[in-house]
């Protein structure tokens, strides 16, 4: 399965990349949002795990661009900001699943698990 990775910090996307991997899947990385929505408009992902604190364009714009390209690939929100409101406008925006920062990896592996046949 290949995920889509698109966290701006370089520590928590190293660990959880490495992680990933070896549980085994195939992660790329980008670091801003305009790398994310350039990546998911050239390649095919399985899954995206989402900032929605990405520089250069944000998590929430990187998701409405892909919805609108009618993408259906599912989309994990991995984000600080844990407030009810957040939670809500990502969902309602397209997100399939939603998790605060920090978090712990299995239940992380879990929900992607879910998200994935």
């Amino acid at each position: 399965m290949r995920i889509l990775l698109a966290e701006d910090d370089r520590i928590i996307a190293d660990g959880l990349g490495r992680s990933l991997r070896q549980t085994g899947y195939a992660v790329d990385w980008a670091a801003n949002g305009i790398d994310a929505d350039n990546a998911l408009a050239a390649g095919t992902y399985d899954l995206v795990i989402l900032d929605l604190g990405l520089p250069k364009l944000s998590g929430l714009d990187v998701l409405k661009r892909l919805r609108s390209r009618k993408s259906n690939v599912p989309v994990l929100i991995l984000t600080a900001l844990d407030g009810t409101s957040d939670r809500v406008k990502g969902l309602d925006l397209g997100a399939d699943d939603y998790m605060a920062k920090p978090f712990e990896l299995p239940q992380l592996e879990a929900r992607l698990r879910a998200l994935t046949p």
